[in-house]
């Protein structure tokens, strides 16, 4: 079996469509495995640029102007041994009034010792749209540290919609770290669900500077921990202008002898403008798990029986 074969089977057991991703011509993809491009499409209206460097992958992506993706574009890397590194530095564009969704799965079925990072410059220009979700998959041991760091600009009229999963397997060391500024009429929301177990860390920083008059923002975190895992979560929202709203949400899980800590952060900088927070850190319950949406059969049963 090859690493591309073999990295697809992962894929599929971690939820998504192996088969329809690499046969079908009318998506977009890039499949690598640790340091190695195993494969890659770009179809009409959009350029898809990857290259392995001495230090990683390099990739850059453009949407270019006014096309509108009709099926989301796929990204699927990962780390298929037991040891090894994955770095990825990534370029993102969308031109003026563009719109794509991006998918993307991280998947290290064997990871007792694998490190990856991903630093991404995203650019969304005048009324363009862009979704991207990011679904992590950890295997059993614990073994990964997932580093993710993202700059995003919203353009006038742009929208962001950000989503990250990781609920499948042990975490390990999760440190993300997103930053979002928005333009007049820009839509930001992200949106993060974490499940950590044994001695897994989990730090999330995300922040949103509502730029431009009317802009919008949202911060939405959902954690759960037990055993012996922490969590701490920022959430910064800035308004800086006329007609801004910001709103920080999040909400932690905590069993067992884990620790979680919330730090939600708002400034306003412009009296017209208005930012909200709200932090709940408790013990599980039905609404909240269902909130969650753990997906594994076997980890629902045991939080729903608490």
């Amino acid at each position: 079996m090859t690493a591309l074969d073999q990295l697809m089977q992962a894929f599929g057991n971690a939820g998504g469509d192996d088969r329809a991703v690499l046969a079908d011509s009318k998506t977009a993809h890039l499949v690598a495995d640790g340091h190695t491009i195993l494969s890659s499409r770009e179809i009409e209206g959009i350029e898809v640029a990857a290259q392995a460097t001495a230090s990683g992958i390099s990739a850059k992506v453009k949407v270019r102007q006014g096309v509108r993706l009709t099926h989301p574009v796929h990204l699927c890397f990962g780390v298929l041994h037991k040891r090894g590194s994955q770095h990825i530095q990534m370029e993102v564009q969308l031109e003026k009034d563009a719109a794509a969704s991006f998918i993307a799965h991280c998947i290290f079925p064997e990871a007792e010792q694998v490190i990856h990072t991903m630093d991404a410059v995203i650019d969304i220009g005048e009324g363009a749209e862009m979704r991207y979700a990011e679904t992590h998959s950890h295997g059993r041991h614990g073994g990964v540290e997932a580093i993710p760091q993202a700059v995003v600009s919203v353009g006038k009229n742009g929208r962001y919609l950000g989503e990250f999963s990781l609920i499948t397997g042990r975490v390990g060391r999760l440190a993300i770290d997103y930053a979002v500024q928005a333009e007049e009429n820009g839509v930001v929301e992200l949106m993060a669900r974490v499940f950590g177990h044994g001695c897994d860390t989990i730090v999330i920083k995300e922040k949103v500077v509502l730029a431009g008059e009317n802009s919008r923002g949202l911060i939405k975190t959902r954690v759960a921990i037990e055993d012996e895992a922490s969590a701490e979560i920022t959430g910064i929202t800035e308004g800086n202008a006329a007609g801004a709203r910001g709103h920080v949400d999040c909400l932690e899980i905590v069993k067992d002898h884990a620790v979680a800590c919330a730090i939600p952060v708002v400034r306003v900088t412009n009296p017209l403008a208005k930012v909200t927070h709200e932090a709940a850190i408790g013990s599980v319950d039905k609404r909240q798990l269902e909130t969650l949406m753990v997906p594994d059969s076997h980890l629902k049963k045991r939080w729903m029986s608490l």
